[in-house]
């Protein structure tokens, strides 16, 4: 090709040769950065419309779905004895889970037998109680 019918020389004195006012053909600049570069900048209304999700973490997943929130020791179900279900002969009936209380644990002792009705009881709490008289009657896989 003749150097007169080049573009080159088809752009002299047009002073951006065809690659624009702003970025004039100059590497990442023209993009607004290499790679994913100015997400939390310059780009963040595109990356909040397009990839909401783009920054952060995914949350962990526990094995067990079922999250205690609201548990009692033992030492603790002769203060509830007064809320208590009713009486079945010497025993008295507790629903610990009418009362939101979700697990019971082994902490302290008790003297009085009780039938508790809870969702889950721990294997100390189980073994306490049994020793005086009581029983628990649990679901164990039950969820929030």
């Amino acid at each position: 090709m003749a150097t007169r019918l080049r573009k080159s020389r088809r752009h002299r004195g047009s002073r951006y040769c065809g690659w624009g006012q702003i970025g004039q053909h100059r590497q990442s600049g023209s993009r607004g950065g290499i790679g994913g570069g100015g997400k939390h900048k310059h780009f963040w209304i595109r990356t909040v419309i397009e990839e909401p999700n783009h920054f952060g973490h995914d949350p962990l997943n526990s094995y067990s779905r079922f999250l205690v929130k609201k548990w009692i020791n033992l030492r603790d179900l002769e203060t509830l004895s007064f809320r208590n279900v009713g009486k079945k002969g010497e025993k008295t009936i507790l629903d610990l889970g009418s009362l939101g209380i979700q697990k019971l644990l082994g902490g302290g002792n008790i003297n009085e037998s009780y039938v508790i009705k809870v969702a889950q009881a721990s294997a100390s709490a189980k073994k306490k109680i049994e020793s005086v008289g009581g029983n628990i009657i649990s679901n164990e896989h039950s969820s929030q």
